[in-house]
């Protein structure tokens, strides 16, 4: 348990790199990694229901983000959903891009005030980036906002100090048995609602002056449920931004360090995207000339997934290669170990973004590649995240080179997303070009 507080990561066996199945038990609950394609896609796809998310996860992470969508099962996710999902979809994704093209420029001058050569720790920087696009996304607010800044500063704190499973994780009980917190991430929890708390009771006294903006949290708080004909009320609503910042914020900060880390330990495919980066003009139906960015990016997301682990719970009884799977049992499923899976991927621990145009690549794809999950349960931000990340990669490439600092390699740890122990240095220098 201290090494699963500690980091999930290295408390894992070798092996599992090379495993389709393996099972861990304690005195509590039988839990089984899954690394088979075809049981990922039973669980995933086919019978999402009978294998809902397991509250061992939750009980960690329910103070910060309460009846979120990323928590909920049943009838009620699925309500969720029908009135999240149509602020995501292509049409509004579009509507999106001209607040992440202004958080590129914005990031591009933090970035030009380090640009001296000098070692930078680059994850501070990153989530900076990231918080700024989903402010600008979600409210229309820039990172620069009082009330912005003080919710970014305190999640910033949240996320060092509350790990992927809490002790409530290991130990069964009902929901209002007592969870062993922190006091220092019950309190962050609490500072952080209520200034999502302000945030939105803010934005519905302009939805009612007919004042408010046609963003991402007034398309959510607008909608009405098709079935029920409801829509969030203000605590549901902080639940959702709560987790649109976390998912929004620290999975895309995650990701874009891990790029630049790999992009500067790679030189020739750090030449590619710059390159390519030099030549995007900044508009929504040009990113599709962004073909090696993509794939470098994606690539990133394969060797540094930002969720490392899922977990379901199986509802029911069930077998599972020719083992029997009780109710109750913990069924994990590892991107971090799928992703990197000897017996699936050429060059497993390589990076290789031209694997994407392999036959290896593609079938993988499809079956071994989960980093927003799968099914009807997959990251409804996915195709946010992906166009977020590879216009902040442009962004950054075409007016700064990344160098490696010797010395200082970094050990991929588990918080709330797999982040670096001792943090991403680099060393960042100006390019020719002019910024954006």
């Amino acid at each position: 348990m201290r090494l699963f507080r500690r980091d999930i990561l290295s408390a894992q066996p070798a092996k599992l790199y090379r495993a389709w199945m393996a099972e861990f038990r304690t005195p509590f609950f039988r839990s089984y990694l899954v690394n088979d394609p075809d049981l990922i896609k039973k669980v995933l796809k086919t019978r999402p229901d009978q294998f809902p998310k397991s509250d061992r996860v939750g009980a960690g992470l329910r103070p910060l983000l309460g009846d979120s969508v990323f928590l909920t099962n049943g009838e009620t996710w699925k309500r969720q959903r029908r009135i999240i999902d149509p602020a995501f979809d292509g049409g509004r994704l579009r509507d999106t891009f001209p607040g992440m093209i202004a958080a590129g420029k914005a990031a591009q001058l933090r970035f030009a005030e380090l640009a001296d050569g000098a070692p930078q720790e680059i994850e501070a920087l990153t989530s900076h980036a990231a918080a700024d696009v989903i402010f600008r996304t979600l409210f229309s607010l820039p990172i620069e906002d009082e009330l912005a800044q003080q919710v970014f500063v305190e999640f910033r704190d949240y996320q060092r100090s509350q790990p992927i499973l809490n002790l409530a994780a290991f130990i069964p009980g009902p929901r209002w048995m007592p969870r062993f917190f922190r006091r220092d991430t019950k309190h962050a929890a609490k500072r952080i609602r209520a200034l999502i708390t302000e945030l939105t009771v803010n934005r519905l006294e302009m939805i009612k002056a007919g004042t408010a903006p046609d963003d991402l949290a007034t398309k959510i708080m607008t909608t009405v449920d098709p079935q029920t004909g409801e829509t969030f009320d203000v605590e549901e609503m902080v639940d959702q931004v709560a987790i649109f910042f976390l998912a929004g914020h620290e999975t895309s900060a995650s990701a874009l360090a891990w790029t630049l880390y790999l992009l500067a330990l790679y030189p020739d495919w750090q030449a590619k995207v710059a390159a390519e980066a030099a030549d995007f003009d900044n508009q929504f139906g040009s990113l599709s000339g962004l073909k090696v960015t993509r794939d470098v990016f994606r690539e990133a997301l394969r060797l540094y997934p930002p969720v490392p682990m899922m977990v379901r719970e199986a509802s029911e009884p069930t077998e599972f290669r020719k083992r029997a799977i009780k109710t109750g049992a913990q069924i994990v499923l590892s991107p971090w170990h799928l992703h990197r899976h000897t017996r699936l991927w050429d060059n497993a621990d390589g990076f290789d973004p031209d694997r994407w145009q392999t036959e290896n690549g593609k079938a993988c794809a499809r079956d071994a590649y989960i980093p927003f999950s799968a099914g009807p349960r997959v990251c409804t931000g996915a195709g946010f995240a992906m166009i977020e990340g590879v216009t902040l990669l442009a962004a950054l490439l075409r007016a700064f080179a990344f160098e490696i600092v010797e010395d200082q390699e970094p050990v991929p740890v588990a918080h709330l997303t797999v982040r670096a122990k001792d943090g991403i240095w680099l060393r960042i220098r100006r390019r020719d070009s002019a910024l954006i």
